[in-house]
């Protein structure tokens, strides 16, 4: 045990191994425990020795002295982990409340993108969220959405199938097979252009920020999962990780679906 460290050795494994720049869910994995279990031994860790970054854990194990704090700056630090904490274990039960839907939908793909989508926007905050299918030759079908614009969905709906130019968000990421991750939709040159999807995605749908993520069964493209914010604030990369987790469980709900769909047909 370090000296003047009063910790458990549980705690002290964790604490060393996250000051180590291992993730929750590699500690988790190592010591056979849930996630959350190792954000609730991180949230005391961090009570106990009067820390409130890696980088101050890093040098407390180290053997340095904590710097003096105000009560009111240690309340803060527990206000804010407290809150971090909560926020981890909703995003953890949305995730595993998703894939039960999935698993009991029955290859159903209208009983499960909702939920997903509805979770998604809740938990990323964001105003509403599309789930493209990709048809191929760039050319995508915004089949699932959630509070977008009455206008914004007119437009999609009248379009149905669509080809997208190579400067939109959806092009660069039908290009790129990657994420796209857009500061301000009307900061961009195509903007200034008679693009349609980009006229409607800011103008009819009022979006501001936006991200696209590639869904990908293997390294086939089958859709583009996409959230948007009606103001300018940016996705952060930890939120567009939990975008590209949602975005996931899309493409099993919808390879389910078609699976499902095509061993139907087989016997019919």
């Amino acid at each position: 045990m370090i000296p003047h460290i009063d910790l458990s050795a549980r705690e002290l494994e964790i604490a060393q191994s996250y000051a180590g720049g291992a993730t929750y869910q590699r500690i988790a994995n190592d010591l056979h425990i849930a996630p959350s279990t190792v954000r609730t031994h991180l949230a005391t860790i961090y009570r106990k020795l009067e820390v409130s970054s890696k980088l101050e854990l890093l040098t407390r194990l180290r053997g340095d002295a904590p710097q003096p704090r105000s009560q009111t700056e240690l309340t803060s630090v527990i206000s804010e982990l407290a809150l971090s904490l909560e926020e981890a274990i909703n995003r953890e039960k949305a995730l595993s409340e998703v894939l039960r839907i999935i698993s009991e939908a029955q290859g159903d793909i209208n009983a499960v993108i909702p939920f997903i989508l509805t979770y998604a926007l809740e938990l990323c905050d964001a105003e509403f969220g599309i789930l493209f299918e990709y048809r191929g030759n760039s050319r995508f079908c915004a089949s699932h959405t959630l509070g977008i614009a009455q206008p914004f969905k007119d437009w999609l709906d009248d379009q149905r199938e669509f080809s997208v130019s190579p400067a939109t968000g959806l092009g660069r990421m039908d290009e790129k097979r990657d994420v796209i991750n857009i500061i301000d939709v009307k900061s961009e040159d195509i903007y200034r252009t008679d693009d349609p999807l980009r006229y409607a995605t800011a103008d009819l749908g009022g979006a501001r920020s936006f991200v696209a993520i590639p869904m990908l069964a293997a390294d086939r493209l089958v859709g583009a999962f996409t959230i948007y914010r009606q103001t300018v604030r940016p996705f952060s990369d930890d939120t567009t990780r939990l975008a590209q987790t949602f975005a996931a469980q899309s493409v099993i709900a919808l390879e389910n679906a078609r699976l499902i769909s095509a061993a139907q047909q087989t016997f019919m």
